[in-house]
């Protein structure tokens, strides 16, 4: 063989294990003058740029990007990127210039760039709402509010809100509702028991307390919502819970909406007819007539906590039949103290009112509704009824929240 083969082999040889010898990186082509032959050289990875080209005997030479420069791929160039100039007006630096990264500018909460400007998002006027929230590259989408939705607002981030259902809440529709206007609803005034407006009984109180944790998370009622079967309560009529009622009687009022649209389910009917005979023991023990001013004002003045004022009695007095105005004295105890159990105030305060004149046939009655409320079986529909039907994940919160 003779000398000039022998040595292009082994340049072969070596060209060959040099364009092999790392699969792992990128390769790129290119020309050796030295030896007039195309070689497959390793790319430079991310942050450099190729310093020296690779040659038949020795690999490719990167160097590192220098300051304000950079280089975001595997790369075969000769130099690196220079970083985008200093965010503008009304913008921001979201992402900092790196030997990998180039600058990224954004546009400030609130508005979204469009050509070389930020411009505000577009609000929605009355009547559309927000179908697409605007971002920092594309504006708000407004869409007009279909039937059955409204929006009273003008705002880049409002969606159309749903129509309260009244009767679902216990109400009837006063002033239908349009695209800029929700439902009216209004007290129903057909039954007097409307009219005096006792929205949490005490029967349903001892029911619902199981579910309201010692300490509420910010998310607790809409896992409780969804915990529970049938038709779910809408967010929409959760939000309005949570703007009407106090934490711990955000609660009660779900419940009481979600028995109300579920009230043809068979475990509900069951749940409606134990609080039904429920009420109907309560009413026969508490439900005497012609208690004076004087009298449910000692009774209230006797419970612990914020008491329930004189105007509030006037009202209730004019507004319940006698039979219902300590109940809904009661309900108004409650929710002024912060949800309290009205049971246990109701137990503090018959210890107190032996000291005033009171009627000791109201106060024998009192009694044997605490003691009817004690061994009624609501324990025993918690266990059977309200942990199966919601499972586990209401109960594991509560563990959580405690």
């Amino acid at each position: 063989m003779n000398k000039f083969l022998c040595c292009t082999l082994v340049l072969l040889d070596i060209a060959v294990k040099w364009t092999t010898q790392d699969d792992s990186s990128p390769k790129y082509s290119h020309y050796d003058p030295g030896t007039s032959h195309q070689l497959l050289c390793d790319q430079c990875p991310p942050g450099s740029y190729v310093k020296q080209h690779c040659t038949a005997t020795s690999p490719t030479q990167c160097a590192p990007c220098p300051d304000q420069y950079y280089a975001e791929e595997w790369n075969s160039n000769d130099e690196c990127q220079y970083c985008s100039a200093v965010c503008k007006e009304l913008q921001y630096v979201r992402q900092e210039c790196t030997s990998t990264q180039n600058r990224v500018c954004e546009c400030v909460e609130g508005r979204y760039l469009e050509l070389e400007f930020c411009l505000k998002h577009t609000e929605c006027p009355p009547g559309f709402g927000v179908a697409q929230p605007g971002t920092p590259e594309s504006d708000t989408v407004c869409k007009r509010c279909p039937e059955g939705f409204f929006s009273n607002e003008t705002s880049s981030k409002a969606p159309c809100l749903k129509h309260t259902n009244c009767s679902a809440l216990g109400f009837k529709t006063a002033l239908k509702g349009n695209a800029v206007r929700d439902n009216v609803c209004q007290e129903n005034t057909d039954t007097a028991s409307q009219k005096c407006g006792i929205d949490v009984t005490l029967c349903e109180e001892a029911l619902f307390r199981f579910a309201v944790p010692t300490q509420l998370t910010p998310n607790w009622l809409n896992i409780l919502a969804d915990s529970l079967p049938g038709t779910k309560v809408s967010p929409e009529n959760i939000e309005r819970i949570k703007q009407r009622h106090s934490s711990q009687e955000q609660t009660f009022q779900l419940l009481k909406l979600w028995k109300q649209q579920n009230k043809e389910q068979d475990l509900v009917k069951k749940i409606i007819q134990d609080i039904d005979l429920c009420e109907n023991s309560v009413l026969k023990h508490i439900g005497h007539p012609n208690l004076t001013f004087e009298h449910l004002n000692t009774l209230m003045a006797s419970l612990p906590g914020k008491k329930v004022g004189k105007e509030d009695i006037e009202r209730t007095m004019k507004l319940c039949q006698p039979t219902e105005q300590v109940l809904k004295l009661l309900n108004l105890w409650r929710i002024k103290n912060g949800d309290q159990d009205t049971i246990k105030g109701l137990m503090y305060g018959l210890k107190h009112l032996k000291t005033y004149h009171f009627p000791k046939r109201t106060i024998q009655s009192l009694k044997k509704v605490i003691k009817f409320l004690h061994r009624f079986t609501m324990y025993r529909l918690y266990q059977k009824l309200f942990l199966e039907m919601i499972g586990n994940q209401v109960k594991s919160v509560r563990v959580r929240c405690v």
